[in-house]
């Protein structure tokens, strides 16, 4: 397979995220299957100084223009189209982030290249990908074999270590010009950050997170009587977030906030890998779902198959007793 294996950095507010490092473990193992070179891409306009921690990389392709300055995906896909075209690499690695998504896609479609999203992992077979994928919300695990050609892989959050994906090394940066018309009809008009809450769950030594297995909002209460007595404080997935249950600086997750309690119980949540992504490093996780087969048993360190409401309970008047 011709071509080199590029990773497009996501950064935003002057921060690479910690997808991309991810991603670039990912691509380190890929390109080296392939016997080519790994590439970061960076998009943007006047933050050159991040292509300093993009050493995993062998080098950096960096865009500086004037539209890339907010994260649009319609000139950031403009901008990759003509780079890819010109160049041809092997794949093109986007780690899938709010950021990202408009790219996502609209790129595979000015490219006319294929587009494989929920990537966990890809390897080269007698030079050939083979992609991993999770659909469904981490239900369905399928493989993918990309056919001949420039693909564009949507790589989940969470398949490396971020850790990883970084290297002290400073990598060879080639500054590159794409012509860019000023013409967008979407331009971002303002970034407004939510309303600071009450508790700020990254600082919580303990979360009590819920999720559609407690069937209805009532049943917060009881996560509520839990957390009380141990000293910590709720959060919920997506779904409950969406339903209103509980304010949007609640949520774990990729489209919410990443936390690292030392204690994480997560009753009635499946284990979507957007869920996962958040809370995947908390130093102790238990997890509580009628499904025994449910995803986020793969990553908690305790599980309870049962109804998460009566776990709740039970568990709240346990340590109630214990505290005297």
């Amino acid at each position: 397979m011709a071509g080199n294996v590029w990773v497009v950095a996501d950064h935003w507010k002057g921060t690479i995220s910690e997808a991309t490092y991810e991603v670039l473990a990912l691509g380190r193992s890929l390109a080296d299957s392939l016997g080519v070179r790994l590439e970061a891409v960076l998009l943007g306009h006047g933050v050159r100084g991040l292509t300093a921690s993009l050493g995993t990389a062998d080098s950096v392709l960096y865009v500086d223009h004037p539209a890339l300055a907010d994260a649009t995906g319609e000139q950031a896909s403009r901008a990759l189209a003509a780079l890819a075209s010109a160049r041809v690499p092997a794949a093109i690695l986007v780690p899938t982030t709010n950021v990202s998504w408009d790219l996502l896609g609209l790129l595979p479609g000015r490219l006319g290249v294929p587009l494989i999203s929920f990537c966990r992992d890809v390897e080269a077979i007698d030079g050939a990908l083979q992609v991993s994928c999770l659909l469904y919300g981490g239900k369905m695990a399928v493989t993918v074999a990309a056919g001949p050609g420039p693909v564009v892989l949507a790589v989940l959050p969470g398949t490396r270590s971020p850790d990883s994906g970084r290297s002290a090394a400073v990598p060879a940066v080639e500054e590159t010009s794409v012509d860019l018309a000023d013409d967008s009809r979407l331009r971002l008009l303002e970034f407004e950050e939510p309303e600071a809450g009450d508790v700020d769950i990254t600082k919580q030594d303990v979360l009590v997170a819920v999720g559609r297995g407690i069937t209805v909002e009532a049943n917060i209460e009881v996560a509520e009587e839990l957390a009380s007595a141990l000293g910590g404080a709720v959060c919920g997935s997506r779904p409950v977030i969406d339903q209103g249950w509980l304010p949007l600086v609640r949520q774990v997750g990729k489209s919410g906030v990443t936390v690292k309690p030392r204690l994480y119980v997560a009753a009635g949540i499946s284990g979507a890998p957007e869920h996962v992504e958040g809370m995947k490093d908390s130093e102790v996780i238990i997890a509580v779902n009628t499904d025994a087969g449910a995803p986020i048993f793969s990553v908690a360190h305790y599980g309870i198959v049962d109804d998460a409401t009566d776990v709740l309970e039970a568990l709240a008047e346990a340590v109630r007793k214990r505290k005297g």
